[in-house]
């Protein structure tokens, strides 16, 4: 193991288009392709400088058409040359944050020096599934199976039920997760207006039967939303609190980091966006799903010894309204002020909910927006987490030098 600082040198997205909007057609190996040259051409660095690519997807049935080995695929096709090493990686909603992960190691055991995370996921074009038609059926019908249904786990049940459960067991209120829910939404329209996205996202063109169609914008926010209309909607999967409204959508899109040695990034004249300090991984029980995004905060503090006091901003992944709200709870044990200063540095600029959700993209998302707003605000020091299905998390704790 080596010593030597790790940096981001450039971060970069598609938008995140919404459930059948007009990404719905394109494969996550085409978004990925998009995103691994814009983030090696915006700063000028050759593709074959690039060691290493470490890609997160999590919906396999959405690849299946394509075979395999999609980060191969998409890196082939988006002019790498053959002999760039490269790995997907799975680990639900943490896949993308499970792939800078993996580039850290790598360039810490000396394996790499410079090294792509990314990550994409299309859930509009997941297809429905038949089972048993291999070897046919001498009576009967066919019964085609959702993979996007509840995103259910066979033997464990809804997320979503789960997550229903916690939040009730950490008191967490349906009218809390509807005002976080609206808080979302407002700050991410906030933060559209200022212009606190141009950094992050890089405009994409979809060619249509009615010619090309170029977005630069999420599409699944909703900004006509209120308290009120939150209010009004309907429970799902037999939940309590839990609604299409204070839950993210169905999203498609695509992430990548560049990260390297500090000493490759001098040598290449390049600037140094971030320091990355620190990762961790963590599980737990796999009904505490919103739990685990207060281990990952947890784990980063005490082995970098630091208060979350210290923070200046987090960014917790809105896989429901409840994440966020138990998570800063939890890391507060209980403390109200403290809770309350940690909501107030949490998404900042909104969150999932109305930015959107491609479980494979979001914890690069993740990662970037917290450090072009941590840039934004002159330096510091922010912690990006989320948690993955069956209760997985992931977190990574960075820094930004004042200039």
């Amino acid at each position: 193991m080596n010593d030597k600082k790790i940096v981001i040198v450039s971060a970069l997205r598609t938008p995140f288009d919404k459930y059948g909007g007009v990404m719905r057609d394109i494969r996550s190996i085409d978004l990925a392709g998009e995103v691994l040259s814009g983030v090696v051409d915006r700063v000028g660095l050759a593709k074959d400088q690039v060691d290493y690519i470490f890609y997160g997807t999590t919906i396999h049935a959405e690849i299946a058409p394509d075979v395999n080995v999609p980060v191969r695929q998409a890196l082939l096709r988006a002019g790498f040359p053959s002999s760039t090493r490269s790995l997907t990686v799975d680990r639900a909603c943490c896949s993308s944050m499970a792939a800078f992960t993996a580039g850290i190691r790598e360039i810490r055991a000396g394996e790499a020096e410079v090294v792509i995370a990314a990550g994409a996921e299309n859930l509009s074009r997941v297809p429905h599934l038949a089972q048993g038609l291999r070897w046919g059926k001498k009576i009967g019908g066919f019964e085609l199976y959702d993979v996007n249904a509840g995103f259910n786990y066979p033997g464990f049940g809804p997320v979503s039920v789960d997550t229903d459960h916690v939040a009730k067991r950490e008191g967490i209120t349906r009218e809390e997760m509807d005002r976080w829910s609206l808080r979302s939404q407002t700050r991410y329209q906030e933060a559209l207006a200022e212009g606190r996205f141009r950094d992050e996202i890089v405009p994409y063109t979809v060619h249509t039967r009615k010619g090309e169609l170029t977005i630069s914008e999420d599409q699944g926010a909703r900004p006509d939303t209120t308290y009120e209309k939150l209010a009004t909607l309907k429970s799902v999967y037999g939940t309590q609190s839990i609604t299409a409204g204070n839950s993210p959508g169905l999203n498609a899109g695509a992430c990548a980091i560049l990260m390297m040695t500090e000493e490759k990034a001098r040598e290449y004249g390049l600037k140094v966006l971030a320091y990355v300090l620190d990762a961790t991984t963590v599980a737990s029980d796999y009904e505490n799903i919103p739990v685990v995004p207060a281990m990952a905060i947890e784990s980063l503090l005490e082995r970098n010894h630091m208060r979350a006091e210290e923070l200046t901003l987090l960014e917790i992944n809105e896989a429901f309204a409840a994440m966020p709200l138990v998570s800063t709870k939890l890391v507060a044990k209980g403390d109200p002020e403290l809770t309350e200063y940690l909501r107030s540095i949490t998404n900042v600029n909104g969150g999932a909910i109305a930015i959107g959700h491609p479980m494979g993209a979001t914890g690069a998302r993740l990662i970037m927006t917290l450090m072009y707003e941590l840039r934004r605000r002159g330096g510091g020091r922010g912690i990006a987490c989320l948690c993955g299905g069956l209760a997985q998390g992931d977190g990574v704790l960075i820094e930004v030098l004042p200039e």
